[in-house]
C-alpha cells in the first residue's frame, strides 16, 4: 500500500512564506516522478511543481516560479515545497502526487490528501 501524506499546511500573511511537506511509504517503483497540485474553492486542481526522484529535473508552473522551490529531503522518501512572496490567490488545498515511467500527470498513480494553505490579504 503506497502512502503519501502532506503536512505544513497553515495559515500566513501575504507576503510571508510556508512549507509543505510530502511523506512517500510503501511499496514504490524504483523510479518516480514526485509533483505538487494546488486546488482552490470552485476552481479546478492545478499543476504547482514537479521533481524527479534522482532530484536532477524540476520544473514549475508559471504562476509559481521565483517564489516556490520544490526539493528533496531531508528525511528519506521526503519532498518539500518551500512557499515564499504568498500571495493571497495561493490559497488552495495542496496535494503531492506520483506518476511512474510511462504514465503521466493526466493520470496519477498515488495521491495524497492534501493539507491546506491560506493566505490573507
Amino acid at each position: 500500500q503506497v502512502q503519501l501524506v502532506e503536512s505544513g499546511g497553515g495559515l500566513v500573511q501575504a507576503g510571508g512564506s510556508l512549507r509543505v511537506s510530502c511523506v512517500v511509504s510503501g511499496r514504490t517503483a524504483s523510479t518516480y516522478v514526485l509533483g505538487w497540485f494546488r486546488q482552490a474553492p470552485g476552481k479546478e486542481r492545478e499543476f504547482v511543481a514537479e521533481i524527479n526522484w534522482s532530484g536532477s529535473g524540476v520544473s514549475y508552473a508559471d504562476s509559481v516560479k521565483g517564489r516556490f522551490t520544490i526539493s528533496k529531503g531531508p528525511v528519506k522518501n521526503a519532498v518539500n515545497l518551500q512557499m515564499n512572496s504568498l500571495k493571497y490567490e495561493d490559497t488552495a488545498v495542496y496535494y503531492c502526487a506520483i506518476h511512474y515511467p510511462g504514465s503521466s500527470w493526466a493520470n496519477p498513480n498515488y495521491w495524497g490528501r492534501g493539507t491546506q494553505v491560506t493566505v490573507s490579504s
